[in-house]
């Protein structure tokens, strides 16, 4: 009987735990909506696409650093960030301006929108945008092989860091779990 009674009360700490470590997790994916919203607005990008590259750039986390040097939630460089500050008109922008997850966040939006407006010839724009917000340009332009190739599937096939070609499909896979998941809501 006592294993019985055992059994049970198990049961429940680990629904509740379970719950919690739901609960936790949904408060920390919507935890930047009103700037990814604003963001998304601004530059009028999809706010899941936004929202998967926070995710796998800080976790949500708006004090996150990089060892390179990297800022905040979209994780932002510092000559990534003057050139935003430079295209916002923003007089005596400071890298560590980009701890304010508003800032970051436009300037992480801009960054990648300018990526992917460079590759609307393909049929996947972000998979290119992606592939520079991560490894840069020239690596890009030596994946995608030469101007006739605007094949996405093909594209992100040719990426040549494993890692980069993780953070692209890992970031497309998150944005629609976020899309499916608004479509959801009321």
């Amino acid at each position: 009987m006592k294993l019985k009674y055992a059994l049970i009360a198990a049961v429940f700490a680990a629904i509740n735990v379970g719950g919690w470590c739901w609960w936790r997790a949904y408060q920390l994916d919507h935890s930047q909506d009103e700037v990814i919203i604003a963001a998304a607005s601004i530059y009028d990008m999809d706010p899941a696409l936004i929202k998967a590259v926070i995710w796998r750039e800080s976790r949500f986390n708006p004090d996150a650093r990089g060892a390179a040097g990297e800022l905040g939630l979209m994780q932002i460089r510092d000559a990534a960030a003057h050139e935003w500050a430079e295209s916002a008109g923003i007089d005596n922008f400071q890298h560590g301006h980009l701890v304010s997850a508003k800032s970051n966040v436009l300037a992480g939006t801009w960054y990648l929108k300018r990526a992917m407006s460079r590759y609307s010839d393909t049929d996947d724009p972000v998979a290119y945008g992606l592939a520079e917000y991560n490894a840069g340009r020239s690596n890009v332009l030596k994946w995608k092989k030469d101007e006739a190739d605007t094949n996405g599937t093909a594209f992100i096939e040719a990426i040549g860091f494993p890692t980069t070609k993780d953070y692209v499909t890992a970031i497309k896979a998150r944005r629609e779990k976020y899309r499916s998941i608004e479509k959801r809501l009321p």
